[in-house]
């Protein structure tokens, strides 16, 4: 299985979907389709580094 890369903004989308719109994690995932858990990391990711968090 192949490791898919995702775009800074593309990150930044899905976790404003979660922190400003409230979806839950598991939807906004199923809605993207984005891999189980991955974007748990990123909302993490977020949380501690805000905007430095998915630099280009």
């Amino acid at each position: 299985m192949r490791n898919r890369k995702y775009d800074p903004d593309f990150k930044r989308e899905a976790v404003r979907l979660v922190v400003e719109e409230k979806l839950s994690i598991r939807e906004t995932e199923r809605n993207l389709g984005i891999t189980y858990g991955v974007l748990k990391g990123w909302v993490q990711k977020h949380q501690d580094f805000q905007d430095a968090a998915f630099v280009g």
